[in-house]
């Protein structure tokens, strides 16, 4: 595949304006869009209700796996009453892909007060999925008394700190950041000397020519440091990630997608499987955004991550729960 486009520049809302020259795409509504790149530069193509592209050799590929992210469970305020539902519906339409996704990741914010029962009713409803699930907490995920060992218990075997990792999938190398901890709102989050002292010594086997994935709950980069959505270090990690020719980072957090290309680094937002929230700058603060229950489904979603035959870039496909 050798897709090619001209830089083009979208946002749903303003922006650190430091960061304008660089590439920004978003999408809010539709059934979806696939984000074909080549050489670190992204075409989008529109997805119908059904799914299908206009160009299906785009979707031609050899190994897929799907992100899904903010599920709150133990929400009930007007946003969404029954995240649970809305999770479930997610999971069925991961289910429904036409081929079985090789892996699933949660990036975070599995409950929403990470009580006990919450943890437990999460891990059985996405049981239902047909996949291996690889995690990372949201700051929702660290409130309990113990900051975040609950989440540790379930989730933390085996893993580095406060739960960072790697590994290798069909020739993909996976990385889990964890910058939820000591977590502030309104301020940015930090990954912090132990983690990316560890990212520099886990890259160092890791050839240029090998496809990353990063995938963490809070953005590696600044979309809107008003609102602390970014990372005060991640400045950090992205400079170790600069010299390897295709690199995804995928994160939740924000409940909606916005897309950077930097290099040959691709920066990825996801919709959550919760509530929505507004877009940066465009109200007086982050948080649940209550829209027409008959619009809800429009605002929530997955992320189904393509590696494409003969090439390294992935390709990015966003669909929404309607």
């Amino acid at each position: 595949m050798d897709i090619q486009s001209k830089h083009e520049r979208r946002t749903d809302g303003p922006l650190d304006p430091d960061r304008r020259t660089l590439l920004k795409c978003s999408a809010w509504a539709g059934a979806g869009v696939i984000w074909a790149l080549s050489g670190g530069i992204p075409r989008a193509f529109a997805l119908d209700d059904s799914g299908n592209v206009s160009d299906p050799k785009a979707l031609a590929s050899t190994f897929h796996f799907v992100q899904i992210s903010d599920s709150h469970i133990g929400f009930n305020k007007e946003a969404n009453p029954e995240p649970l539902k809305t999770l479930q519906v997610a999971i069925d339409k991961v289910i429904a892909l036409p081929k079985r996704p090789a892996l699933i990741l949660h990036t975070g914010d599995i409950t929403h007060l990470s009580k006990p029962e919450e943890f437990d009713t999460a891990a059985q409803v996405l049981k239902g999925l047909p996949s291996t699930v690889h995690y990372v907490p949201g700051e929702h995920d660290t409130l309990d008394e113990g900051g975040g060992q609950l989440y540790l218990q379930r989730y933390g075997k085996g893993t580095k700190g406060n739960g960072w990792y790697s590994f290798d999938d069909h020739g993909v190398h996976f990385i889990a950041l964890v910058n939820v901890f000591n977590f502030q709102a309104g301020r940015e989050a930090t990954l912090g000397a132990d983690q990316l002292a560890w990212l520099a010594d886990d890259l160092r086997a890791v050839t240029a020519s090998t496809p990353i994935v990063v995938f963490t709950h809070i953005p590696l980069w600044t979309i809107y440091q008003p609102w602390g959505w970014g990372t005060e270090d991640g400045d950090q990690a992205i400079a170790l990630l600069r010299k390897y020719g295709s690199v995804t980072v995928l994160n939740g957090h924000i409940h909606q997608v916005i897309q950077k290309v930097e290099g040959n680094i691709t920066f990825h937002t996801a919709r959550g499987t919760a509530y929505p929230q507004p877009a940066p700058g465009t109200a007086p603060a982050p948080g649940p955004m209550t829209v027409a229950a008959d619009q809800l489904r429009n605002y929530l979603g997955i992320t189904d991550v393509r590696a494409t035959q003969g090439e390294h870039p992935l390709a990015l496909i966003d669909s929404t729960l309607v």
